[in-house]
């Protein structure tokens, strides 16, 4: 499946606490991964609904974030020893997203205050939990960088600067790309609407990502008949050397 389709629908009722609102509608809540899966592309497209004149200062800045089931990880760093290169150091962190994309209308750091980024966790680094690190270890923040990196290589982690379209200050409109190596679970989706680097408005949801097939059937054996699962493999690889040797052979007659 290329592209999965979020509606954000206009709100009818604002909140008295807020002059500016925004709330999503799923017209899907599912990705299904098959074995023909290769990636998804979430269109996000919605508007703001006022029930207070435009500030006077009416520019508006829109960011979006989708994240992936957090899981610890551990990050470990390779130093050359003997002209082999060698695991030394490692740190563990807490939890880290297993995807996540941040879209903003503009530069991130044009739109969101470092003080709202600390109190909402929009930006990577801050969608991050702490980092478990040795007492010998003083430069922890490398590892969560190396994180970051490697992540981002993968397009496991994304920033995507200037990428939603915000028209007349009311519509706006992104899509996001989701890789083929997906974790099956819940996304949580966030709208961020902010002024002055400050958030006025927010809404979430979630779509789940779940496997389907045999995907989800090879899945579900290896969690719950795991001994099957082990035999079945091995039966597949004996197999498939068989069947490369039977065929070595032939080819060389």
């Amino acid at each position: 499946m290329r592209r999965l389709l979020l509606a954000l629908a206009l709100c009818l009722g604002a909140s008295s606490s807020t002059a500016e609102e925004v709330v999503l509608g799923l017209s899907s809540d599912t990705v299904s991964i098959n074995t023909n899966f290769d990636g998804s592309e979430i269109l996000i497209f919605g508007a703001v609904k006022r029930d207070a004149p435009f500030p006077a200062d009416p520019q508006m800045h829109v960011i979006v974030t989708v994240s992936g089931p957090s899981e610890p990880a551990v990050v470990r760093r390779k130093e050359k020893k003997f002209g082999i290169w060698v695991n030394t150091d490692s740190v563990e962190i807490d939890s880290a997203p297993s995807f996540y994309a941040v879209s903003t209308s503009t530069m991130l750091g044009m739109s969101l205050s470092e003080t709202e980024d600390v109190r909402h966790k929009i930006s990577i680094p801050r969608a991050i939990r702490s980092v478990d690190a040795p007492d010998n270890i003083t430069d922890s923040e490398t590892f969560t960088d190396a994180l970051i990196r490697i992540k981002t290589a993968s397009e496991q982690y994304q920033l995507n600067e200037g990428t939603v379209s915000v028209d007349e200050q009311t519509l706006f409109r992104t899509s996001i790309d989701l890789p083929a190596a997906l974790t099956e679970g819940d996304y949580e989706t966030r709208i961020f609407l902010t002024r002055a680097g400050a958030v006025v408005a927010q809404y979430e949801t979630s779509i789940y990502v779940r496997k389907v097939g045999m995907e989800r059937w090879l899945f579900t054996l290896s969690r719950e008949q795991s001994f099957l699962y082990g035999l079945m493999s091995l039966a597949i690889a004996i197999f498939a050397g068989w069947g490369a040797s039977a065929i070595f052979g032939l080819l060389r007659r």
